[in-house]
């Protein structure tokens, strides 16, 4: 299954980043050059220290200077997951132009790729999630929420899986037909964002 593989290479790429642990932490992608393995791994190590970025910029005691560098390193880091999906997406356009639509095909709400994206980061909750209902300096009552927690987690996983799953055999079997719409984010443009195209 797509999924179940795209999972492995998920949690690969989580477990490499964990261990230094550190936001600046090269990657080092293990597959192939242009593959679908590498753009997946590519992908959830952008996630990974995302998350992390995430966590270091809620220091209440983060200098301005500081706060003010991780938001526009967050910010580069989702455009170069918006452009990652969509690359991941085209990878699917072409897995599958070649499929005769059957009469009454319909188009899925989101993609493969946006999909993914939402399984990536999944494995990130899951991931975090054990880790703190194991934490021997938290109280026993917050490692049973977190234990709770990661029970509904690792539900969703099953079920976001199966309804991934769903989605590429329709996909595959002319049920379903992709159009991409691009995201087309205007504030990283500096020819759509007003407060940046005023400046030149």
């Amino acid at each position: 299954m797509f999924t179940q593989s795209a999972i492995d290479i998920f949690r690969r790429s989580i477990s490499d980043y964990h261990i230094r642990n550190d936001v600046d932490t090269p990657i080092s992608n293990p597959y192939e050059e242009g593959s679908i393995e590498n753009l997946l791994y590519l992908k959830n190590w952008i996630d990974t220290v995302q998350w992390h970025l995430e966590d270091i910029i809620r220091d209440p005691d983060i200098s301005p200077e500081k706060a003010l560098a991780i938001k526009h390193r967050i910010d580069s880091s989702n455009q170069d997951r918006t452009d990652l999906v969509e690359k991941i997406d085209d990878w699917f356009m072409a897995s599958c132009k070649d499929v005769p639509l059957e009469d009454g095909a319909s188009m899925n709400t989101e993609t493969p790729a946006w999909a993914i994206d939402r399984l990536s980061i999944l494995q990130l909750k899951i991931y975090h999630m054990k880790e703190e209902s194991e934490r021997l300096s938290a109280s026993p009552e917050h490692r049973k929420k977190c234990r709770e927690k990661l029970s509904v987690l690792l539900d969703q996983n099953k079920d976001f899986s199966s309804a991934i799953e769903t989605l590429l055999e329709d996909l595959q079997s002319g049920r379903k037909y992709m159009k991409l719409y691009r995201q087309m984010k205007m504030y990283n443009d500096p020819s759509t964002n007003p407060v940046l195209y005023k400046k030149g």
